[in-house]
């Protein structure tokens, strides 16, 4: 599936991250630990800061999209623009400025022109599922922030493309690839959360009952008693555990979207367990796992942003907060204090040389939803 994708190995029945694009990024510069100090707290201008200098080196105002690296090479993968057009969103949502509604208007002008407009069927430009229901439910949030007829529009024909050629009507689940070679957390939840954002929209009862039915089966295949979200399911090997913020994090906004809708107290300790699966299982001395060593992996935390947050604000479970604003000061105090860039490790110091959008974004993520310590 590109950086980020599962390259799938069927015949030892696991999956695992893989490499496809054919950008060759320099290595990257050797890492040195930053001494032992007390992380500073960020501000809400810090957080300014963070967002313009991620455009500065990052955004292609010709394309309306980001590149993938402070050297420019090249625009981002397909399906971490709509996580970037999601962190638009998050910008406006905390500013409410005429500017930033133009910077959501322009990053869909700009998917548009480089994706077919949209067109789902475009096997070339779409060539894996999860990558259009990342951009699925990006566009149902944009209609619910900005009320854009078209976005809903987009929406809704992409989930319909998705489920159509995705979900198996024999077994449940979604998979995710063309050629069905297993079913993916990465698909699942996602599909979860577009479905509940559509009910919320068109009150169409069909898309609760198509988010229960997707959670159900996820549960049952990819979500460990202990909180833990498999990354795969391939036939009827057992589950891949393999940790990804990612796929918690989806897991979490699927529960809490579901338990804010049904009131089934259920949806939302199933997020509990995850979160703190995630915050005891994956991270040292509290920090999250620093994912993503050159490649799409490092936009993985951002997506696990969105949905802790959600937890923390929606589902009313503020004891996740310190440790959430532990990781954002701790990213900050480390970040290139040149640039204002921040780095996917949130424990050493941000390199100075070339880096990824990707590995730039997720504390900035956090920046934009997480309140300041006080």
């Amino acid at each position: 599936m590109r950086n980020h994708a599962y390259i799938f190995l069927l015949a030892l029945g696991f999956a695992c991250l893989g490499c496809s694009k054919s950008y060759q990024p320099p290595a990257p510069q050797s890492l040195k630990p930053v001494p032992v100090v007390q992380p500073v707290n960020f501000t809400p201008a810090d957080a300014d800061a963070a967002y313009t200098a991620f455009n500065k080196y990052f955004y292609n105002p010709t394309a309306k999209l980001y590149y993938n690296a402070t050297d420019k090479s090249g625009i981002g993968a397909i399906w971490t623009q709509a996580i970037y057009w999601d962190l638009a969103m998050d910008v406006y949502e905390r500013k409410k400025s005429d500017a930033q509604m133009q910077m959501i208007t322009d990053i869909y002008a700009g998917g548009a022109n480089q994706y077919d407009n949209y067109n789902w069927n475009n096997t070339t430009t779409w060539f894996i599922y999860d990558d259009m229901m990342w951009w699925v439910t990006a566009m149902a949030r944009a209609n619910q922030l900005t009320g854009n007829a078209a976005y809903l529009q987009n929406s809704i024909a992409g989930f319909n493309r998705v489920w159509n050629g995705s979900y198996d009507p024999v077994n449940g689940g979604m998979f995710w690839d063309f050629q069905h070679s297993g079913k993916n957390a990465c698909i699942n939840y996602p599909t979860v959360i577009a479905a509940v954002r559509l009910y919320q929209i068109t009150k169409d009862t069909t898309y609760l009952a198509k988010a229960k039915s997707v959670y159900a089966w996820a549960k049952a295949n990819l979500f460990n008693t202990n909180g833990q979200v498999a990354d795969h399911k391939i036939g009827n090997n057992p589950p891949g555990y393999e940790n990804y913020t990612y796929n918690q994090g989806t897991a979490i906004g699927a529960a809490v979207m579901l338990y804010k809708i049904t009131n089934d107290a259920s949806y939302l300790a199933d997020a509990r367990l995850a979160a703190d699966y995630t915050k005891n299982n994956m991270c040292v001395d509290g920090i999250l796992p620093a994912e993503g060593d050159f490649n799409e992996q490092g936009v993985l935390k951002a997506i696990f942003a969105q949905y802790i947050m959600m937890l923390i604000n929606d589902g009313g479970q503020q004891q996740y907060l310190s440790w959430i604003q532990q990781n954002v000061n701790t990213a900050w105090t480390n970040r290139d204090k040149a640039r204002d860039l921040t780095y996917r490790n949130y424990a050493v110091a941000c390199p100075t040389g070339v880096i990824q959008s990707y590995e730039a974004s997720s504390a900035l993520t956090f920046m934009q939803i997480c309140p300041p310590s006080q």
